[in-house]
């Protein structure tokens, strides 16, 4: 496969999975019937990850502007986060990959979040890809619950407001475990970034494709990854 002959590898690479919804309409089906189609196509891309030397895989599964969406989609999207959840676990447990969700869990239901918790608690000590699952995420929500609970150590006394820097509210976000995403992938011929990871990103490389999510095949998630090799990432110094 193309992974043999890279000389660099995106350690961590995030993913806005966007295009179900018209992969769905374009045959004639409901929406959530891409949507459906979209939860296989990330089983499959999770199991390309280790070959590819990737170790940390995060993906855009819910935003926090997806509740405008109608009733029945919302429903339905629930309703598939909690089969899958159920109808995974075991199998990303005997894989060896960890499982971890960012987001604001409180407007997902009990049942939703009990999923979550113990899919959490069994991938625990897990050694395999780290897949993290953003679910009811917004990067400015992220940013202000960080900033919230920042502020409340402040004033409890814990932390002295004249040591804080762009190294302290990391430790505050959704995200503490994880470092920065390297490559950034967004599916679907949109060029827009929608609130996520907005913080962690700042040097993040980006590679916006046409490719709608359900039709994103490993091969073509390898031929990404290739061109990453000819990024030349500087994070603002200049080339010697």
């Amino acid at each position: 496969m193309a992974q043999c002959s890279r000389r660099k590898t995106p350690r961590h690479v995030a993913i806005i999975m966007d295009g179900n919804g018209r992969w769905a309409q374009m045959r004639g089906h409901r929406r959530l019937v891409g949507h459906h189609a979209g939860a296989k196509r990330v089983k499959e891309i999770l199991r390309t990850c280790p070959n590819l030397g990737i170790d940390y895989l995060t993906i855009f599964a819910f935003s926090t502007e997806n509740w405008k969406r109608t009733q029945v989609e919302v429903a339905g999207l629930m309703t598939l986060f909690k089969r899958y959840i159920r109808y995974e676990t075991q199998s990303l447990h005997d894989e060896g990959v960890r499982v971890r969700f960012i987001g604001d869990r409180v407007r997902l239901e009990p049942a939703l979040v009990d999923l979550m918790d113990n899919l959490e608690l069994l991938t625990a000590g897990n050694s395999g890809t780290y897949l993290t699952i953003a679910l009811d995420y917004g990067g400015r929500d992220e940013v202000a619950r960080a900033a919230r609970r920042l502020a409340q150590d402040v004033a409890r006394g814990q932390l002295d407001p004249r040591v804080v820097s762009d190294e302290t509210l990391p430790k505050y976000l959704d995200t503490y475990f994880l470092p920065d995403p390297d490559l950034v992938i967004r599916t679907s011929g949109e060029a827009r970034i929608s609130n996520f990871l907005l913080w962690q990103s700042a040097y993040a490389e980006y590679e916006f494709i046409d490719t709608l999510w359900p039709d994103f095949t490993p091969a073509e998630f390898a031929t990404v990854l290739n061109r990453f090799d000819n990024r030349k990432r500087r994070f603002g110094a200049v080339p010697v």
